[in-house]
């Protein structure tokens, strides 16, 4: 019944979405030896012309293999570093056009939760001040108002009131990240970016941690970008998989279309390498040739060309367009044109 009731909301939800990136590009420029007096000798092209949408009550997973841009992304979105190009669209407004005090407001409505739960927490502060924190930024309730809500933040994650009076380095990794992203939810936001936040975790943990996110945001009304490496992870949690390589948005679809029938040849080779319990069930393995290509060298045309084990010559010359297939599925390859 709980699962019937999702499917609809998110039905009903999907007229318009609630975030939607245009064309965002970030580079970082390589310096010279004598560092920004001297002369620019590159640019690194860490994510290059993605676009999605987000609708409300969604969970949307990035995946892709580590260096492919999928943290940087999520990051440029939230302006915590400034992208080089593109838009970001939430409510009419483009986030990246404000000003840094009319991005505050918004801020509360977009929040992350960090892959390194140790070293996104303050060692020196208690796990009640760290949570409490974003409530005085943003100037919600007074002391004991914000204290009964940290309180009451602290169980619905799962933890313990005596949790509270603690420092991180007495808390286990699970509880870290539960701390995390207590400290998110805590401003009430409608939209909630997880980098990788069950990688650093032992697999019993992941998903226990998997579990307390899909309750949460049924209970809170939440929209996830869930962004891992881990495609077996990201299948479990999301509704709708976008794949990344070395920056470049290859192909998005549902969840279950992305699994079952995948096109593009990177994603093929990314779930062949998923292990299945079941013998009878085993797909064939596809090793990719050859090395992830230098950032700072990127191949012309299409960027994957290099190692797909079906480039035609038109793959190295022209670089192929995210267009729209049969069934809403999106792919970047020249064999679907």
């Amino acid at each position: 019944m709980l699962e019937l009731q999702k499917e609809k909301a998110k039905e009903k939800n999907k007229t318009a979405p609630i975030l939607e990136v245009q064309g965002l590009k970030k580079h970082f420029p390589i310096e010279g030896l004598f560092g920004k007096l001297g002369k620019n000798v590159g640019v690194v092209k860490a994510v290059d012309d993605v676009s999605f949408k987000l609708y409300e009550g969604e969970t949307y997973g990035l995946v892709g293999e580590s260096g492919c841009g999928k943290s940087t992304t999520g990051r440029a979105i939230l302006r915590l570093i400034d992208p080089t190009e593109g838009k970001v669209m939430y409510k009419d407004q483009d986030i990246l056009e404000q000003t840094r005090k009319e991005n505050r407001s918004i801020r509360q409505e977009l929040q992350m939760v960090f892959q390194d739960p140790y070293s996104s927490l303050n060692p020196r502060k208690r796990i009640g001040d760290t949570i409490e924190e974003p409530l005085i930024i943003h100037g919600i309730g007074n002391p004991e108002e914000r204290t009964e809500l940290v309180m009451d933040m602290l169980e619905k994650v799962g933890m313990r009131i005596d949790h509270y009076y603690r420092y991180p380095h007495e808390l286990s990794g699970g509880q870290r990240q539960r701390v995390g992203l207590a400290r998110a939810l805590i401003v009430n936001p409608k939209i909630i970016i997880a980098d990788e936040p069950v990688s650093a975790l032992d697999v019993s943990i992941q998903s226990q941690v998997i579990n307390l996110l899909q309750k949460l945001q049924y209970e809170l009304k939440l929209t996830y970008l869930f962004i891992a490496h881990d495609i077996s992870v990201v299948r479990h949690i999301s509704d709708r998989i976008g794949v990344m390589y070395l920056g470049h948005l290859v192909e998005e679809a549902a969840t279950d279309q992305l699994i079952e029938s995948p096109l593009h040849p990177y994603t093929k080779a990314l779930l062949s390498s998923v292990p299945i319990p079941n013998p009878k069930h085993k797909r064939e393995r596809i090793i990719l040739k050859g090395e992830l290509p230098n950032p700072l060298n990127p191949p012309t045309g299409c960027v994957f060309h290099t190692r797909c084990p079906v480039a035609m010559d038109i793959c190295k010359q022209h670089k192929p367009r995210l267009k729209q297939t049969d069934n809403d599925k999106k792919v970047a390859c020249f064999l679907y044109d």
